[in-house]
């Protein structure tokens, strides 16, 4: 059951798709559709926030 969030924001996304990268259920470059599915978000939106989740993965796990 999707869940229709206006207000969610890149951390939750970014939370969510780490998840999915450790859970191995897809190809990270075609996670775009859990993205809508989750969130209820449109395609260009949940593209959108796959790239900035992709183009920020480095730096953000630099940190572990």
């Amino acid at each position: 059951v999707a869940v229709l969030m206006t207000d969610v924001t890149q951390e939750e996304v970014n939370e969510f798709l780490d998840r999915l990268r450790e859970s191995g259920d897809t190809n990270m470059f075609g996670a775009a559709p859990y993205i809508q599915s989750a969130y209820g978000l449109d395609r260009h939106t949940a593209s959108d926030m796959l790239v900035e989740w992709i183009r920020t993965f480095s730096a953000r796990h630099l940190q572990e």
